[in-house]
């Protein structure tokens, strides 16, 4: 699910999905190199964990991240965040995830995470994969700063019937596939929220991530395609 609210000229995505293999990290990566290109600056948060693989770049060996951070003692302020920080590019940083505990981290450092994204002066991105969708405290918290929200779901049965337990979103990304029976009428009919993007399945968009090219050539149908919700 995007979730996406607004301060001012501020701009805080949240990317979530109801079921793995949505294709939420790569609308995500998507999302903050479009918005990174029309604000001239933008902020990945990478929670769910492969938001620099998929943009092409090399993990945080250290293992400090955003996760570290969430689950770090409550003395740990916000200020360093922004250590934590990979360039990507001119434009773009992603906040790298790193290694978190075994346990979720308190619901007062998710919203504290939450308060401070909303304190950024540049569009901000956050991947929270299909992993956070039991996480009730971090989703909600993160989604308490948002103002639109949009579901990112592939036309798949079984993540209909996830998707219909979820907090209800304001607008849907259809990751579109050839031969599946459900059309777009029917996920707006079953959720009772229009689709506002669809994104076609196509190698050439599996070809970007694999290569590391998305960040630097971005294919013209993702971009196109997400547009709209950006």
């Amino acid at each position: 699910m995007i979730a996406i609210a607004t301060q001012g000229v501020l701009v805080v995505t949240v990317c979530w999905s109801v079921k793995g293999g949505s294709g939420t990290t790569v609308v995500a990566a998507a999302l903050a190199v479009v918005q990174s290109r029309r604000a001239g600056s933008a902020l990945l948060v990478d929670v769910a964990g492969d938001a620099l693989a998929a943009l092409g770049c090399e993990g945080n060996e250290s293992g400090a991240g955003v996760r570290s951070w969430l689950c770090a003692d409550p003395t740990v302020g916000t200020d360093a965040l922004a250590a934590l920080e990979v360039r990507v590019g001119p434009e773009l940083s992603v906040l790298a995830s790193g290694f978190g505990a075994p346990l979720p981290p308190l619901r007062e450092r998710w919203e504290l995470l939450a308060a401070h994204l909303t304190t950024e002066r540049r569009p901000v991105v956050v991947d929270l994969g299909s992993s956070m969708f039991g996480e009730t405290s971090g989703r909600s918290a993160l989604l308490a700063v948002a103002r639109v929200s949009l579901l990112v779901i592939r036309p798949c049965y079984l993540a209909l019937r996830r998707a219909v337990q979820a907090p209800r979103p304001t607008g849907i990304v259809l990751i579109r596939e050839e031969g599946r029976a459900l059309s777009v009428a029917d996920v707006e009919a079953a959720l009772g929220v229009s689709v506002v993007a669809e994104v076609a399945f196509h190698p050439a968009i599996a070809r970007a991530v694999d290569a590391g090219l998305l960040n630097s050539r971005l294919p013209r149908s993702l971009e196109r395609s997400l547009r709209r919700a950006a």
